[in-house]
């Protein structure tokens, strides 16, 4: 597989729309195709922005659950 680089010029305006989701603001989760979050501004970036945010993310079938909560995960099977 070729990577390429993200596509965004601007990613920070990408990042302000996905994490103002209605979702984000009660705590709750989204989940985003790995492929497209990497073409758009790519993996390394979102997961900082996670992290920023303390929130926590799995990656499982090809996309990317962002669980926006800071509290304690505990992974129960």
């Amino acid at each position: 597989m070729i990577r390429k680089e993200p596509i965004r010029q601007d990613p920070e305006g990408w990042i302000r729309q996905v994490f103002a989701a209605q979702a984000v603001r009660k705590g709750g989760v989204i989940r985003r195709a790995v492929p497209w979050v990497e073409r758009e501004i790519g993996r390394e970036r979102f997961v900082q922005e996670v992290r920023r945010r303390g929130f926590h993310m799995i990656e499982c079938g090809g996309q990317f659950v962002v669980i926006c909560n800071r509290a304690g995960l505990r992974v129960v099977c």
